[in-house]
């Protein structure tokens, strides 16, 4: 776990693309399959492309045939929130970041039994992906070893 702390930037949130900050500030969701990462497979780091919270790792990435990149389990679990969502007339739960409050996308109980059932459904457009040769550079140095085999 981090002791970097984290924290919604407003500069983050002024640099942020009309796509990001739909999805991110305005609760939005990408088109499935336009993302640009639904389907990288590279090994490295996701994380909150307005607080830069790590989120996922490609480690718990899977092809789940919705379009949009999906994981198990987040790799921190302390930073993401999941909250009730009665949007467009369902019940959903919804992903966010903890520390940005980033909509991030949605949970549901499909993904793979063997890796616990969940689906961590994200937007491309509320991450920012960091290679594994990046991690070191970006800060996020710690999370190295967990790509080493």
């Amino acid at each position: 776990m981090s002791t970097q702390q984290y924290r919604k930037d407003e500069k983050a949130v002024a640099a942020l693309t009309p796509e990001q900050y739909q999805v991110t500030q305005k609760n939005g969701t990408e088109p499935a399959f336009t993302g640009e990462t639904w389907d990288n497979h590279e090994p490295g780091l996701y994380v909150d492309v307005v607080s830069g919270e790590p989120l996922f790792s490609s480690e718990d990435k899977f092809e789940s045939g919705s379009g949009w990149p999906s994981f198990t389990r987040p790799v921190e679990p302390e930073n993401v929130v999941e909250k009730r969502d009665l949007s467009h007339f369902m019940l959903r739960t919804e992903v966010r970041s903890a520390n940005g409050d980033s909509h991030l996308g949605h949970l549901f109980k499909d993904g793979p039994k063997a890796d616990g059932g969940l689906r961590y459904c994200m937007n491309s457009a509320s991450m920012r992906f960091i290679p594994v040769d990046q991690l070191e550079a970006e800060g996020y140095g710690e999370y190295k070893a967990r790509f080493e085999k």
